[in-house]
């Protein structure tokens, strides 16, 4: 009987994801993005149910009629659906906690997203890194007659410098970029599927308060240490510079993190308003030179000093 109930929920969440995924190929648009978004809800859904072992099957069946009703472009598609689905679902499945889940889930989503990158360059001959170089080149080269025929000058010049030594520079951290933009599909899907559990199985799963999230010591470690060979193979070109650049990044998103969620938790002990920490958030983008470097600093004292039980202890 249990057998017959997983193996009818295997074909109707396979067949719910080709849905989804015809949907996807055949209305492009503001439609097929949201769509993108939640793909992996089926997988991630029955990995939560059943566990990765019968997921494993799931995608399987899924890459095959991926092949047989959409196209082989779009297999891609499935593959990062799955990957990420199957580290959701099986961190679910195991009763981990929801942050757990989303840095299991970061990770499977970031693999699925290097496996399109690496195979499309092997098989369709597509080299992303070269591909965005020269888009970015010749986008550049474009704005910089269009600047240097209206304004003139050393200012000028040094702006055009600068810029061209950002866009050399962006092809390096493209693998921070798979990595955020994996945590950033991971929050959604596992969002979306929590959405579709409570509704199904009238269960209450959410994200905890953000003010209560808190990193490891251990990612004050690798930032430190990412930090100082970032200095030391600033002008270099290989494997150490590129790890050291990419967790710089990474590390130090997440510090940042880790200080807007003091920045909550300190207004909510202090009862202030809601628009407060919302603010700190808004300014730090505008400006991220002066608030976000605060942010991080605050990120950084509350990993490695319990700056949380002292305001608690002078709250009591």
């Amino acid at each position: 009987m249990n057998d017959t109930k997983r193996l009818t929920e295997g074909a109707l969440m396979t067949g719910l994801y080709l849905l989804l995924l015809l949907v996807i190929i055949f209305m492009p648009g503001p439609v097929g993005s949201i769509l993108l978004l939640i793909l992996p809800v089926p997988f991630v859904f029955y990995s939560y149910r059943y566990g990765w072992k019968p997921g494993v099957l799931m995608f399987i069946g899924s890459l095959i009629f991926t092949l047989l009703f959409a196209t082989v472009f779009s297999l891609p598609i499935t593959l990062l659906a799955g990957f990420g689905g199957l580290a959701l679902g099986g961190a679910m499945y195991a009763k981990r906690s929801s942050y757990e889940t989303l840095a299991i889930g970061s990770v499977g989503f970031s693999i699925g997203l290097l496996a399109i990158f690496l195979l499309t360059q092997l098989f369709l001959g597509v080299n992303w890194m070269e591909e965005l170089r020269n888009s970015m080149n010749q986008a550049f080269s474009t704005l910089e007659s269009l600047f240097s025929g209206m304004m003139q000058g050393e200012e000028v010049q040094q702006d055009i410098d600068d810029f061209r030594e950002l866009i050399d520079f962006i092809p390096d951290i493209v693998p921070s970029v798979l990595a955020m933009a994996g945590v950033f599909m991971a929050f959604i899907s596992q969002w979306a599927t929590y959405k579709l559990i409570n509704r199904i199985e009238n269960q209450s799963m959410r994200f905890p308060d953000f003010k209560n999230f808190k990193l490891p010591t251990s990612v004050l470690w690798y930032y430190f240490v990412a930090m100082i060979l970032n200095y030391v193979t600033m002008d270099g070109n290989d494997l150490i510079y590129l790890a050291a650049v990419n967790v710089f990044i990474l590390t130090g998103t997440l510090i940042v993190l880790q200080g807007f969620s003091f920045v909550f938790f300190y207004a909510w002990k202090k009862k202030w308003s809601k628009a407060i920490p919302i603010l700190v958030v808004v300014f730090s983008i505008l400006l991220p030179q002066i608030v976000m470097y605060l942010v991080r600093i605050i990120g950084i004292i509350d990993i490695g000093f319990p700056m949380r039980e002292r305001v608690e202890e002078k709250k009591e």
